[in-house]
């Protein structure tokens, strides 16, 4: 039997895949302090996973869609004076989740699950999926590499930023969209709701352990992978949700880091 055609084997390869693309992300998320807008990402992204669902093209087009709309939304609102961004997104992640469970709802028949878009169905995975994760792991992680000093110098300081030239706005437009690609992408593993535990929690602890950017990301990388093969372990050993173990997992990993970098300092 081809090593392709087990499911468990796609699944091994699917949430390793997953845990890297979500660390490498993460890491800016946690450092320009973007949870609140990647959690509202996920819930407004569920809209046009489901519609692409229902029309028979990839989820990854139809949630790049959905989560283009957003993220342009919410940098065209923390551009503008006097404009609440925080209040906007927040009204955006429970209009997107309700819109798409609205959509599933006129669907009589609908032949898709609705807990596999909101807690993943890894097991479910096929070849495609694979080929599509590593290669917005690819574009993600030149992306990242490429952009690192624009992205860093707006994210640590805007106002330097500005006046050394730099367009702040373009920057953000890039990071807000390739944190919704990655949002996207790890659907299959973790689903819409659980994808923000995977993207935060592994990032958050690898800040816990240092502050130099480097060890952070890679920390981050091997906590995601960690997160998702223990999670996949322990779907199949106690028969529980692969997109529930691994979120748990992670937050676990961050609640561990957290004790022993109270116990001692953080490594420099």
């Amino acid at each position: 039997m081809n090593w392709w055609d087990d499911a468990l084997h796609r699944a091994t390869a699917e949430v390793v895949l997953a845990g890297a693309l979500a660390g490498l992300i993460g890491v800016h998320v946690v450092l320009r302090r973007l949870s609140f807008f990647t959690m509202a990402l996920t819930h407004a992204t569920f809209p046009g996973v489901v519609v692409a669902s229902i029309i028979g093209v990839p989820l990854l087009v139809g949630g790049v869609a959905a989560g283009a709309v957003v993220a342009l939304g919410v940098a065209a609102l923390s551009r503008r004076r006097g404009q609440d961004a925080a209040a906007a997104t927040g009204v955006l992640l429970s209009a997107g989740f309700a819109l798409g469970t609205a959509l599933v709802a006129t669907q009589s028949g609908f032949s898709r699950d609705l807990s596999a878009f909101l807690v993943g169905s890894v097991l479910t995975v096929d070849g495609p999926d694979l080929v599509a994760t590593a290669a917005v792991l690819g574009v993600v992680a030149i992306v990242l590499a490429w952009c690192s000093r624009p992205l860093l110098f707006t994210g640590f300081d805007r106002g330097a930023a500005a006046a050394a030239g730099v367009s702040t706005g373009v920057w953000d437009v890039v990071l807000l969209f390739t944190v919704q690609l990655v949002v996207v992408t790890v659907v299959p593993a973790v689903g819409t709701i659980l994808a923000l535990s995977l993207i935060v929690a592994p990032a958050a602890a690898a800040r816990l352990w240092s502050g130099r950017l480097s060890v952070i990301t890679g920390l981050a990388v091997v906590f995601g992978v960690t997160s998702g093969l223990g999670g996949l372990y322990a779907s199949a050993r106690w028969n529980v949700a692969a997109g529930a173990s691994i979120a748990l997992l992670a937050t676990g990993v961050l609640l561990v880091s957290w004790v022993l970098t109270r116990l001692r300092p953080p490594v420099r």
